[in-house]
């Protein structure tokens, strides 16, 4: 296990890693704390290619592009502009590639196998930590993150210090709330749990970097610090008449939405004009809180953060 204090010590810990297996190529589950910390650029200067292995993710990554929605990356692009961009970046699909949504998930699988059968580094972040157990809980609906987790030689992964639950018993709560907030469904199609390796299954090593990152500046502030209850659920976005007319970029590139006009100001401070016009993005409505699962009252951490940008001028 690895500590982080912030992005760049999280970077340097993780492309030492990589470096230590001489690897050239790693295969990558979606992951929002890989994108805080900047880790793609970062292993791209180290000479290691990323392979984004979720289809938006991957959308995202090869129309070099930036994420809009923290559940669907590529929510901007429809699927003409995906079937084009698979036609001139994939090998295989070929200048007649539908653009429907089978056709081009079987050009995506078919893409994607290749790297997960010669990859020998994987990186994921996880949704939930478990204390109990010491075990990471990871959510998706592909399952390309089970792909990751179970055919590199080396996995790492990356979870911020707010991930952690301290019971299974909290788990139970948090694997319905998930789903249900964040797409609809009862349930979530892959649930992915490991705890360390075991021989002659699986990785032969793993580790994990706990990330700080401003976390812990975030927990100070007695106001605020409700934001570190967030599951990344997504659902304030979506009910977000602010987030609905932008679109996620003008947020930053990591947390989109009324969460990420919190999470951001919070964990990064006020100093910048950018992070300090965030707490702005808002018309205090009140949808935001009203669909909250875990109950953050995000209008009034918005206007607490607002009283910081007036005292910090």
């Amino acid at each position: 296990m690895h500590w982080a204090a912030d992005a760049a010590e999280a970077r340097l810990v993780v492309t030492g890693l990589v470096r230590a297996t001489g690897a050239k190529e790693v295969v990558k589950a979606a992951s929002a704390t890989t994108r805080e910390i900047g880790l793609n650029d970062a292993l791209a200067r180290a000479g290691v290619t990323v392979r984004e292995t979720g289809v938006a993710e991957m959308v995202v990554q090869l129309g070099e592009d930036a994420p809009s929605h923290l559940l669907s990356p590529a929510a901007h692009r429809d699927r003409a502009e995906i079937a084009e961009l698979l036609r001139r970046a994939v090998p295989g699909a070929g200048p007649g590639l539908a653009d429907d949504p089978e056709a081009l998930a079987a050009a995506a699988r078919t893409h994607l196998r290749d790297r997960f059968l010669r990859a020998r580094v994987a990186v994921t972040g996880a949704n939930f930590l478990v204390a109990e157990t010491g075990t990471l809980v990871l959510l998706e609906s592909e399952g390309n993150a089970r792909m990751c987790l179970t055919l590199p030689e080396t996995l790492i992964s990356i979870a911020g210090i707010d991930k952690v639950v301290p019971t299974w018993d909290d788990m139970e709560v948090f694997l319905q709330l998930l789903p249900r907030s964040s797409t609809g469904d009862r349930m979530t199609p892959y649930v992915s749990s490991w705890t360390g390796v075991t021989p002659g299954d699986g990785p032969r090593a793993f580790h994990l970097v706990l990330l700080d990152n401003g976390r812990t500046r975030a927990l100070a502030d007695e106001v605020g610090r409700a934001a570190l209850r967030c599951i990344r659920c997504s659902a304030c976005s979506n009910v977000c008449p602010v987030y609905e007319r932008t679109g996620g970029r003008p947020y930053g590139p990591v947390h989109p939405g009324p969460i990420g006009a919190v999470l951001t100001p919070l964990t990064r401070g006020v100093e910048s004009a950018a992070d300090a016009s965030l707490p702005y993005a808002s018309t205090l409505c009140g949808a935001c809180a009203d669909v909250c699962p875990v109950k953050i009252d995000i209008p009034d951490v918005l206007v607490h953060l607002r009283g910081k940008v007036v005292e910090s001028r």
